[in-house]
């Protein structure tokens, strides 16, 4: 922890204490007395600067003093020498301040000791700003602004923006969020296409501010910056595509109930910061590091709003199945980031079928709509299965893989319904690559879909998120660790 303010003492006491505390109202006379004594005593308030009544007193406003003396409780009374705490004695305690003070027969009316309160610099908003001051200074240029310039206009008109307002990322907002990580501020975190530059931890800090994030967000963020940018997930081929798609982020493990993300009600909507801000964050990294921004590199003949952010948790406890990441190697009781180049939500309506057969045929009726019903094997698709649903599949003991299988086996569509001007409609497969007009083929590749469990209790509902080109020249889910 840096340096206290040049204000305090170097040698003499130091007691802190705020009028809301009433063991801090008690030990006023003590002050007074310590005072008397003639020895050097600053006292420093925390939430008044005219207490206590009577006494010279300096005003803690920022509450910084007490944040670097490492206040806790008050009051505290600290003996200092040299600039350094050298002693202190913790709420009231008759025979501590004594020794403290080098005042005999302290505050005789007063109980011999008594418990204080919990020190103003531990509470919210205040802890995380004050945290933010031990964060390394920000290593990344300064813009400066005009006396007149509006900061959240001037992102706009930057284009650091997405198209909504952002949250100007000061210095001050950048040192708290990296203090949501241990990470050195400089680490490379990932090389951004399709610009290709480096994206550090403060880099990804700053997006993070601007998106609206709490600094125990970040690291979420971090992993999802690490997945985007990785080779098998192919985020330069994503960014420049004419297509729909964007990232899609589901998040597994612990970390969901410490940031209290939404994985029911509308869990794929509007309204749950952690969310929202995550996968917003994500996105802002990619355009302001990477450059990928519409009109430019990014070409999308429509786009979709997930493109804004698409970030929801799977609900672990009611599932099915094993949880998502668990399914895809990330051991049991980590948390977890999938990423998935996809389009926005489609609904699947069956509110009669009981039977898991039945069920299974109407997502894969659904499924075969994926970018189009006459193209097979080339994208891949999402299916986010709704806890009404999920009960059908679970009462039934249907396994992921059993229900993975199944949907793979209704969904081989005959080779005639597919090559192109089949039906009347010029789309679909060239003739020249079906061998067989009289064989089957398979509408995903065998790891081409993944099952995810989210969604409201009530509402026999599911939804498809379809994906964008597989294979080689397309993108793979990839999945990472949260740290």
């Amino acid at each position: 922890m840096s340096a206290v303010p040049g204000w305090i003492l170097r040698d003499g006491l130091v007691a802190v204490v705020k009028r809301e505390c009433p063991t801090c109202r008690t030990v006023a006379p003590a002050l007074a007395q310590i005072r008397a004594a003639g020895r050097e005593l600053l006292v420093v308030s925390q939430d008044d600067s005219a207490f206590p009544e009577g006494m010279a007193t300096r005003f803690d406003a920022d509450l910084e003093a007490s944040h670097r003396l490492g206040i806790e409780v008050v009051p505290t009374l600290l003996e200092r020498r040299d600039g350094e705490t050298r002693r202190a004695a913790i709420g009231w305690n008759r025979e501590e301040w004594q020794e403290l003070s080098g005042v005999s027969d302290l505050a005789p009316g007063l109980p011999a000791a008594r418990p204080g309160c919990g020190a103003l610099n531990l509470e919210e908003p205040h802890a995380s700003r004050l945290a933010g001051l031990d964060a390394p200074a920000p290593s990344a240029r300064a813009v400066p602004l005009g006396d007149q310039e509006d900061p959240i206009e001037a992102c706009f008109a930057r284009g650091w923006s997405d198209g909504l307002p952002v949250v100007p990322p000061t210095p001050e907002r950048v040192r708290r969020m990296l203090a949501g990580v241990s990470r050195p501020a400089d680490e490379l975190v990932a090389v951004v296409p399709p610009d290709y530059a480096p994206a550090t931890v403060e880099k990804v800090a700053i997006n993070a501010v601007m998106a609206g994030c709490l600094p125990e967000h970040l690291p979420v963020v971090l992993a999802c910056v690490e997945a985007a940018c990785s080779e098998e997930f192919n985020w330069h081929g994503l960014a420049a595509t004419t297509y729909f798609s964007g990232p899609v982020v589901v998040v597994n493990g612990p970390i969901r109930r410490q940031l209290g993300m939404s994985w029911g009600i509308n869990a794929l909507g509007q309204g749950n910061r952690a969310n929202l801000t995550i996968g917003r964050a994500l996105q802002l990294t990619l355009r302001n590091v990477g450059g990928a921004r519409p009109g430019g590199v990014d070409r999308a003949t429509l786009g979709n709003p997930g493109k804004l952010s698409f970030c929801f948790a799977e609900n672990e406890e009611d599932s099915p199945w094993e949880p998502l990441a668990a399914s895809r190697g990330v051991a049991a009781g980590r948390s977890a980031v999938t990423l998935f180049a996809g389009e926005g939500p489609r609904g699947v309506v069956d509110q009669l079928s009981r039977e898991p057969e039945s069920l299974a045929r109407s997502l894969s009726m659904a499924l075969r709509t994926v970018a189009h019903p006459k193209l097979p094997l080339a994208f891949d698709a999402m299916v986010v299965i709704s806890p009404e649903h999920g009960r059908v599949f679970r009462a039934a003991g249907w396994t992921r893989q059993r229900l993975e299988q199944r949907l793979h086996e209704l969904l081989l569509v005959p080779a005639a319904e597919l090559v192109r001007g089949a039906g009347g409609c010029a789309e679909g497969v060239p003739a020249s690559r079906v061998v067989d007009l009289e064989s089957t083929i398979p509408k995903f590749r065998p790891d081409g879909l993944l099952l995810v469990h989210a969604g409201g209790a009530a509402g026999l509902f599911s939804a498809i998120i379809g994906g964008w080109i597989n294979g080689a020249g397309g993108s793979q889910p990839v999945t990472r660790e949260i740290a």
